[in-house]
């Protein structure tokens, strides 16, 4: 009896045997040696580059001008400099020059409130003026004295007056006491009573202010009170 052969499919054959296969690693075993790598990754990365202060978060911080100025060659600080004194004394023209036009300015009005306060003034006592013009050519065969004299004090009134409106204020009545910035004594007169001391009298030339200002001081006469004598006599 002859022997059995085993035939087998020639793909069969050609067929490397297969390697075993490996182990299947769990999924949370991979997470772990993932975050230990990367881990270990950040630790070489942290020794190779050390962190450096952050200068915009509480660190000291050059200001630019500084660093620029640090920087900055010396012909180039000269031109800065040049450039920075011309501005100046350019301001400092420009502001004088404007200074000068002001106080011109405030002169020339100054002038002008002046002049149009003196306008004022003569155009107050213009009516006066043509009262005046009127009484001076009355005819005196025609006219009375008496119509004179009321002609003339009429004018005064009117004068007083239009000045008062002005701002001007006479100074100086009888009975007045005696004030060595308004009056001017020019006599002295025995007085009669105590009261009477150190009062005026009598005034010969009345005095003016205008505007807070003394204009002329009143000439008058002043009491002076002596005490009389010890015996009965006269006061001395």
């Amino acid at each position: 009896m002859g022997k059995h052969k085993s035939h087998r499919h020639p793909r069969e054959a050609a067929e490397p045997p297969r390697a075993p296969e490996a182990a299947t690693v769990p999924e949370p075993a991979k997470a772990a040696d993932s975050a230990r790598a990367a881990g270990a990754t950040e630790t070489v990365e942290g020794a190779q580059a050390p962190s450096q202060p952050d200068m915009a978060e509480g660190g000291p911080r050059i200001p630019d001008s500084v660093s620029s100025a640090l920087l900055e060659l010396p012909e180039g600080a000269a031109q800065r400099v040049q450039q920075e004194l011309a501005d100046l004394k350019d301001r400092h023209l420009r502001l004088a020059a404007e200074f000068d036009n002001y106080k011109k300015r405030m002169q020339r009005e100054r002038l002008e409130a002046w002049s149009r306060a003196q306008a004022q003034v003569v155009a107050s006592i213009l009516d006066v003026l043509d009262d005046l013009a009127r009484v001076a050519h009355l005819d005196p065969e025609r006219t009375a004295g008496r119509d004179v004299l009321a002609g003339v004090e009429m004018v005064e009134r009117k004068l007083v007056k239009g000045l008062e409106t002005a701002g001007l204020e006479r100074v100086g009545d009888a009975g007045a006491p005696f004030d060595p910035n308004l009056h001017e004594a020019v006599t002295m007169v025995p007085a009669s009573a105590a009261e009477q001391d150190h009062t005026v009298a009598q005034v010969f030339q009345p005095g003016y202010r205008f505007g807070g200002g003394l204009l002329r001081p009143a000439r008058v006469s002043v009491y002076v009170w002596q005490e009389p004598s010890g015996d009965g006599g006269e006061a001395v």
